[in-house]
């Protein structure tokens, strides 16, 4: 019999015998998204930058699911480097979390990997590379999943994701803040360094432990100085404008993307309404201005004026002028000019919302089983990063399954680090000693000398990664583990 002919009688017998089979994975093959990593040109400043892209084949930048929706995705690497996508805030089976060498190996160039899980929790998600640096350039993308209550709602939903820009590799800009920098010993063990700022360069000082000095200095705001900010790739150059409606409710889904950089989110004057943080209900708050640490997500209920004027909502960086940002305009408003630098800096994100949150359905009360004690350590002048548990630089954090889980981060240096843990949602359950039912998360900013103790239900068992969430922070060993004892 001819081969060819001999394949296809064998294929048309499999398919008789087993055609629900097949055709439920078909199905299912259909219902597949792919994403793919390529590279893209943005304009910066009117200058042409190659950076990374996580999109879609029709083009959409990152990917929207609804509530009950599986997580069933192809990620293909167009890149010429190993790359991946870490799927952050969502709380997969451990092996498909997407973390080079923990979780499963990096995609190669040309290649692809499948995941599939339930896509949850629901919410406002995002996707980034966890490969090397690649976060710096722009490898990330929005990942929305969303409430039933959201969907049917029919209020027009407006995504916005907030990263910062330089025109230098991340590599140049870690090996600069590697690089030896003269300092002046204080009090202690204060260091500091020079208080000039150059772009992907240091400012300010910071702390590598000790008491605090009588006459505390000020806390080191930024790492790096950045060239620019983007709101959804574009600056206040050439923003982007969202029609609507004048006297509509608009959902704004926000997400800090940034590498290395906390933001202030105001709203052009208006009071909003402050729903959810990193995707999890909150008992609502009103407010004008949102503090947005790294990789935090805030999604917040804004009424357009009923006079059709455009809303500029503006995302500035802690500490500094510039800022980026875009437009919700009724139809046919004039829109006008924002400034890439404010008028003054944006102030200091600090824990004063965070410690007046409280989630819409705290944990359940029972006993703690174990606490964790988590120090987060830091040299400046050498730009070292750590975290001590139980008192010991890289020792994995453990726990069992059915355990309720106390972790105490307590930071010692003068430097505020974003906390993110891999596969849980955790509550806020104290700041500084004083006890709350704050919000429920995934990121928390610790800020400097401040100690913060989160909760969580030890209910998906695997390696997870736990770190900071400033990129050169984690580069330079601010990144550790969290394991299940006797899982597989």
């Amino acid at each position: 019999m001819n081969p060819s002919r001999r394949s296809l009688v064998v294929g048309a017998a499999l398919a008789g015998a087993g055609g629900l089979a097949l055709s439920a994975h078909s199905a299912r093959a259909a219902d597949r998204k792919v994403l793919r990593l390529h590279y893209r040109t943005i304009e910066v400043d009117g200058k042409p930058a190659k950076r990374y892209r996580v999109s879609q084949p029709s083009g959409e930048w990152g990917l929207t699911l609804e509530q009950g929706d599986m997580f069933d995705v192809r990620l293909e690497n167009n890149l010429d480097v190993l790359s991946g996508l870490h799927w952050h805030g969502l709380n997969p089976p451990w092996r498909q979390d997407g973390v080079p060498y923990l979780s499963a190996p990096p995609i190669a160039p040309g290649k692809f990997a499948d995941y599939r899980f339930p896509a949850q929790p629901t919410g406002t998600r995002w996707m980034h590379s966890h490969f090397g640096l690649q976060e710096q350039n722009l490898a990330a993308a929005p990942l929305i999943v969303r409430e039933t209550e959201a969907v049917r709602s029919g209020i027009r939903e407006v995504v916005v994701m907030f990263e910062d820009f330089s025109w230098r590799q991340p590599e140049a800009i870690f090996a600069d803040l590697r690089k030896p920098k003269p300092a002046m010993a204080m009090g202690g063990g204060m260091q500091m360094t020079g208080n000039k700022p150059t772009t992907g360069g240091r400012t300010s000082m910071a702390r590598s432990g000790g008491a605090m000095p009588a006459a505390a200095p000020k806390p080191d705001l930024n790492d790096v100085t950045y060239d620019a900010y983007l709101a959804n790739d574009r600056t206040l150059a050439d923003p982007e404008i969202f029609e609507v409606d004048a006297g509509a409710d608009v959902r704004l889904r926000l997400i800090n993307g940034a590498a290395s950089s906390n933001f202030v989110v105001e709203f052009g004057g208006l009071e909003v309404t402050l729903l959810t943080v990193d995707g999890n209900p909150i008992v609502p708050v009103k407010l004008t201005a949102l503090p947005l640490a790294i990789a935090q997500r805030a999604d917040v209920m804004l009424r357009m004026p009923a006079d059709k004027r455009a809303v500029p909502v503006v995302a500035r960086g802690e500490g500094r002028t510039l800022q980026t940002g875009v437009i919700l305009r009724p139809g046919g408003a004039a829109v006008e000019k924002v400034a890439i630098n404010g008028a003054t800096p944006a102030p200091e994100v600090s824990l004063a919302l965070e410690k007046s949150l409280r989630a819409s359905q705290p944990l359940a009360s029972r006993p703690v089983d174990q606490t964790v004690p988590v120090d987060l350590t830091g040299n400046m002048a050498a730009y070292i990063w750590g975290m001590s548990i139980h008192g010991v630089e890289a020792l994995p954090v453990t726990v069992e399954k059915g355990q309720r889980v106390e972790l105490t981060m307590r930071n010692t240096t003068m430097m505020s680090h974003p906390m993110h843990l891999h596969g849980h949602s955790f509550q806020v359950v104290e700041i500084d000693g004083q006890r709350i039912a704050g919000a429920f998360r995934d990121t928390v900013l610790v800020t400097p000398r401040s100690t913060v103790k989160v909760a969580f239900d030890a209910d998906n068992p695997g390696m997870w990664a736990f770190h900071c969430h400033n990129l050169y922070h984690m580069e330079a060993g601010m990144f550790a583990t969290m394991v299940y004892r006797g899982f597989s």
